[in-house]
C-alpha cells in the first residue's frame, strides 16, 4: 500500500512533534500565594518553545487554596493536569506521581516557590538537545541562609561520591530528563528514592548548567535542617553499602587495637605487678568507646533492615486521590 505524500508528511510532522514534546512536572505543597505568578511566567516561557507541551501539577496534600487554584487552571488550559494525592507524601513521591502521568519525550521538574526561574527551562532543553540524558541546574549564586548552603555543599559532595557522578548541585529541582530515564526511575518504584541521584546513576551523559536562583516570594521552605539530614541518610543507605562496610572494617580495627591493648596490660602486669592508678579510668574510656560504636553499628543495621521491611511490604509510595483535567482532554483520551 502506497500512502499519499500529504499523509506521509503529516505522519512525519506528528512524529517530530512527539519527539520534541516536553512535560513540566511541579510538586505543590501549600504554594497558593506563588501559583498565579508561577503560571503567568511558566506559560509565557512555554509559548515560546515551539514544542508540544503539557504541565502536570502534583498537589501533595496541600491544606491551603492550592488545589482550588490548580483546578481552576485546568478549566482554562487543556494542557494542564493536576494530580491530587491523598495526603502529603513528600516532594520526591510527588515527582514520581507526576512522572507516571507525563507523556513528553523530555520531562522537566520545577519547584513552585519561584526560586528556580521558569525562564531557565529553554536552556535545559538546549542541553538535552545536545545529546545529554540528564541535565541538572546548578544554583551558582544561591539566595539561601548560610546553614542551608553549608548543608547543601556537604550533601552534594556525599551524593557525588556515592553515585559516582560528580555534580555541584544535586539539590536543585530544576532538572530535565529524557523519556527513557523517567521510565526507568518509575519502574524502580523505590520507597525512599532520591530522584536526581537515581536518574544520574542510569544516565550515560549527564550535564550541569548554572541557573539563576531567586529569593522565595511567599511562604516558607519545606526543608528544615532535620529534613535535610533525613534526606542525606536516605541517600547514603539507599545507594551504597559503604556505611555497613565501614562499620565492619572499623570493627576489625577495634578488635586488633583491643587485642594489642590487652597484651600491653598483661605484659605491664607481669613486669611491674598490679597497678591501681589510672587503669580504671582507661578501662572506662575504652568501654564507653566500644558501647558508642555498638550503638552506631546497631543503628546502621537497623536502618538497612527498616528499608528492607518497607520494600517487602509493597505498600504504594503514594496514593492518587484523583486526576483533574479539562473535559476536552478527558474526552480525547476516552
Amino acid at each position: 500500500m502506497v500512502w499519499p505524500s500529504s499523509r506521509v508528511s503529516l505522519l512525519r510532522e506528528a512524529s517530530a512533534t512527539a519527539a520534541n514534546s516536553v512535560s513540566i512536572v511541579a510538586p505543590i505543597y501549600n504554594e497558593a500565594a506563588n501559583l498565579p505568578v508561577l503560571w503567568e511566567r511558566l506559560s509565557a516561557v512555554l509559548k515560546t518553545l515551539g514544542r508540544d507541551w503539557e504541565v502536570i501539577f502534583v498537589d501533595d496534600g496541600s491544606s491551603d487554596a492550592s488545589l482550588r487554584i490548580l483546578r481552576e487552571l485546568t478549566e482554562r488550559e487543556p494542557r494542564v493536569k493536576v494530580v491530587e494525592l491523598a495526603r502529603n507524601f513528600g516532594q520526591h513521591s510527588a515527582i514520581l506521581a507526576g512522572f507516571r502521568q507525563s507523556r513528553g519525550e523530555v520531562v522537566v521538574t520545577l519547584d513552585a516557590d519561584l526560586q528556580n526561574p521558569p525562564e531557565e527551562i529553554p536552556r535545559l532543553l538546549e542541553a538535552i538537545d545536545a545529546g545529554n540524558d540528564v541535565v541538572g541546574g546548578w544554583r551558582a549564586n544561591r539566595q539561601d541562609r548560610a546553614f542551608r548552603r553549608l548543608a547543601s555543599r556537604w550533601h552534594n559532595r556525599v551524593t557525588s561520591l556515592i553515585v559516582g557522578v560528580p555534580m555541584h548541585d544535586y539539590g536543585c529541582m530544576l532538572r530535565a530528563y529524557r523519556r527513557h530515564i523517567v521510565d526507568t526511575v518509575v519502574q524502580c518504584d523505590e520507597k525512599a528514592a532520591f530522584i536526581p541521584a537515581l536518574a544520574a546513576s542510569f544516565a550515560k551523559r549527564v550535564a550541569e548548567i548554572p541557573v539563576a536562583h531567586d529569593q522565595r516570594i511567599a511562604g516558607e521552605s519545606k526543608y528544615n535542617f532535620l529534613g535535610l539530614a533525613k534526606l542525606s541518610l536516605n541517600l547514603i543507605t539507599g545507594f551504597s553499602l559503604a556505611p555497613v562496610q565501614f562499620v565492619s572494617l572499623l570493627g576489625i580495627l577495634i578488635a586488633l587495637i583491643d587485642t594489642a591493648f590487652a597484651g600491653f596490660l598483661l605484659l605491664h602486669r607481669l613486669l611491674y605487678g598490679p597497678q591501681q592508678e589510672g587503669a580504671l579510668w582507661t578501662l572506662f574510656a575504652v568501654l564507653f568507646f566500644f558501647v558508642g560504636f555498638l550503638f552506631l553499628a546497631l543503628g546502621l543495621i537497623g536502618e538497612y533492615v527498616g528499608r528492607i521491611y518497607q520494600e517487602v511490604r509493597h505498600r504504594p509510595t503514594y496514593v492518587v486521590r484523583t486526576v483533574h483535567e479539562s473535559d476536552a482532554d478527558r474526552a480525547g483520551r476516552g
